[in-house]
């Protein structure tokens, strides 16, 4: 692993807008590019403050659930980690088949405490592969701490 920077994180819009950039760079990449990772969805309940709802694979378009719908009215965001576990192994597998980028929807709560993506995220910089992601306001320092000085910031 060399210390260039091959991660750049989008930052400066909410997640969704995000992940709409990200769905929209696939989009346009695909034809010449093998990218592999996950993107973000909603899970499309009403009246829920949590917006976490599923990752879809690049490659297969399949969907990981990532939340727990404990009903509408609750002011936090219970995510379901063995849906981000199982997303984190294709993505692992995806790798190993070859590619050249790997996006991942976002480094949040689940990866500042090395759940969820944590081990796709690990798999990219072992593999020396260049990274597009996101990250969480609320985790940067976790972000720094794993991937510093490894990253550039990219507004939105």
């Amino acid at each position: 692993m060399t210390d260039t920077k091959r991660i750049a994180v989008v930052q400066g819009a909410p997640s969704a807008a995000i992940q709409e950039i990200f769905h929209t760079l696939v989009d346009c990449w695909r034809p010449t590019v093998r990218i592999v990772g996950v993107v973000a969805e909603d899970h499309g309940l009403p009246d829920r403050k949590c917006r976490a709802g599923y990752l879809r694979s690049i490659v297969s378009g399949t969907l990981y659930p990532i939340f727990h719908d404990l009903g509408p009215g609750l002011e936090t965001c219970h995510l379901k980690e063995d849906g981000a576990l199982t997303a984190a192994a294709a993505v692992e597998n995806d790798i190993v088949a070859g590619c050249d980028l790997v996006l991942l929807s976002k480094f949040g709560k689940l990866e500042a405490a090395g759940r969820g993506l944590a081990e796709a995220f690990t798999a990219t910089l072992s593999a020396d592969l260049p990274l597009l992601t996101s990250v969480s306001p609320a985790f940067e320092a976790a972000w720094k701490a794993f991937a510093a000085p490894l990253f550039d910031i990219v507004p939105s």
